[in-house]
């Protein structure tokens, strides 16, 4: 018999395995969306909060790929006005806007951050960078996005350059610039609130199942944990893979460059209460970034290099991190070392192919939705900041190649888990799970049944009771589903190794629930 559509957002491999049995009574869907990175999950949300059936696959986990090594920032666009793109700009600021206000405000804070002003910095790039920022601003109230949420920017004098970014050169600093974007908590835990608030308008979610052919009116899925093969049969199909979309779609070509970031102690940046913002030499509109994390950690970023293979997950090389660290000692007091690096990832953005565009730094980051001659839909390109719109549009073209019943778009206005108002209870759980859990904060202590070691750190700040929730409620299988996505704890290896015994606590103990739940 047919299992009727669950509507809670918890994701756990209870629910994972009902999904599956539902799909092999052999039912029609209205949409398969495979990829379960921001994109993907952003589609299957928008298409079942209108009304339609969805299946969202992945062969690996929620965030594995791209999504989860970016830097964290939901940005306004600032770059896209600087190479005369104002339409993506505009975009970049009214999405930002989206998430700050409406759909993810648990995830998504504003974050000053100081470009500062010494004398490599000449008068006439200070008065550009300035210009820049005014035109950031003016984006932001274009958006209508008040100055509450965001701020605008600033000339600061050189004391409060220094007491928001202990570590830079005083000698010959003449003050810094300061300017406001959106930080996220942590971009893979936007991917989960995604999924799950579309497991609770009904979309089945199914990691670690594979997609081994794709038409344009269904799939064969392979359970990556068992070996079983299942057909799925679906009135519309959405590759949403990301770097490894050609794999799936052979004529969607793309040109993928590599992000690299390090991780390095915020106690070595002089626990910075702002990111800093340094000018790479010889480009008018690149930037390094130190972007403090608030779990004594600092990401440092980026760099845009071309690659010739998409490895499944890509490796910071040296030249990268050397490049990182190079450049930011150029405005700190005391240079970086190598020694300094606890960590470090790298991310690959899924470029399109630009006929005449030479550096990978230059290609758009404008996205595509794309139909192959066997009716594929494909959704690439893009940044992360606007995947609703990318997802939106993706939508719009499935239902009109397909002729489906469906309802207008939600998502400008459809809160996410997470953002509703926090229960009293939730006042009175710690701010650092407020802020990474919003309104389930009471629901991430209640994990820990009265126990008060659950609620101490295993590391880098993530307690047991964090752990569970993630096996219990947010789709996390295994040891690396919840120390490397649902947390960061995997990005430094001493803390990994550390918490490794109590993930694995935390998935026994997830088990026993489901199942006799």
């Amino acid at each position: 018999m047919t299992r009727p559509t669950e509507h809670t957002t918890s994701l756990n491999a209870a629910r994972r395995a009902r999904s599956l049995d539902w799909l092999a009574t052999g039912p029609t869907v209205d949409l398969l969306v495979v990829g379960a990175g921001v994109t993907g999950a952003g589609i299957a949300l928008d298409a079942a909060s209108r009304g339609l059936s969805v299946v969202l696959v992945d062969r690996h986990d929620l965030a594995f790929g791209t999504s989860r090594w970016s830097s964290k920032l939901a940005h306004g666009g600032l770059r896209y006005l600087a190479s005369g793109d104002v339409g993506i700009a505009y975009e970049s600021a009214r999405e930002r806007g989206i998430l700050m206000s409406r759909t993810a405000p648990h995830l998504v804070r504003a974050l000053p951050m100081v470009l500062p002003l010494h004398p490599h910095t000449s008068p006439a790039r200070a008065l550009w960078t300035r210009a820049g920022f005014l035109a950031g601003d003016a984006l932001r109230v274009g958006a209508r996005v008040g100055a509450r949420t965001l701020p605008p920017s600033r000339r600061i004098p050189a004391p409060l350059t220094l007491a928001l970014a202990p570590a830079v050169r005083a000698d010959g600093l003449r003050g810094g610039q300061l300017s406001f974007d959106g930080q996220l908590t942590d971009d893979a835990r936007l991917v989960v609130a995604l999924a799950r608030t579309a497991a609770g308008h009904g979309a089945h979610v199914l990691t670690r199942c594979g997609a081994q052919h794709l038409t344009g009116d269904g799939a064969e899925l392979r359970d990556e944990l068992t070996g079983a093969r299942v057909q799925v049969r679906a009135r519309s199909v959405v590759n949403a893979a990301g770097v490894w979309a050609g794999t799936l779609v052979p004529d969607v070509t793309l040109r993928p460059s590599r992000g690299t970031h390090v991780v390095l102690p915020a106690a070595r940046l002089g626990n910075p209460r702002a990111a800093l913002t340094v000018p790479v030499p010889g480009e008018s509109s690149r930037f390094v970034f130190a972007l403090p994390q608030g779990d004594g950690r600092v990401y440092a970023g980026l760099t845009d290099e071309p690659v010739a293979t998409v490895p499944d997950i890509p490796q910071a090389p040296e030249e990268d991190i050397d490049f990182l660290l190079r450049t930011l000692s150029g405005a700190l007091a005391t240079p970086l070392e190598r020694t300094d690096v606890i960590g470090a990832f790298a991310g690959l953005r899924p470029l399109l192919e630009t006929t005449g565009t030479a550096r990978t730094a230059d290609l758009s980051r404008r996205h595509a939705v794309l139909t192959s001659p066997d009716g594929v839909i494909t959704a690439v390109g893009g940044k992360l900041t606007a995947y609703r719109a990318m997802a939106e549009d993706a939508v719009d073209a499935a239902v009109a190649r397909a002729g489906l019943d469906a309802g207008p778009c939600r998502t400008q206005a459809l809160a996410l888990v997470g953002a509703g108002t926090a229960p009293t209870a939730a006042r009175e759980v710690p701010a650092r799970l407020r802020a990474r859990y919003g309104s389930e904060s009471a629901a991430v202590v209640a994990q820990a049944n009265g126990d008060p070691d659950l609620l101490e750190p295993v590391a880098a700040g993530v307690t047991a009771a964090e752990l569970r929730f993630a096996a219990r409620h947010e789709g996390a299988l295994d040891e690396s589903d919840l120390l490397d996505r649902r947390t960061r704890i995997g990005l430094v290896a001493a803390d990994r190794d550390r918490a490794l015994a109590a993930a694995r606590e935390a998935l026994v103990s997830a088990e026993a629930v489901t199942s006799t739940g």
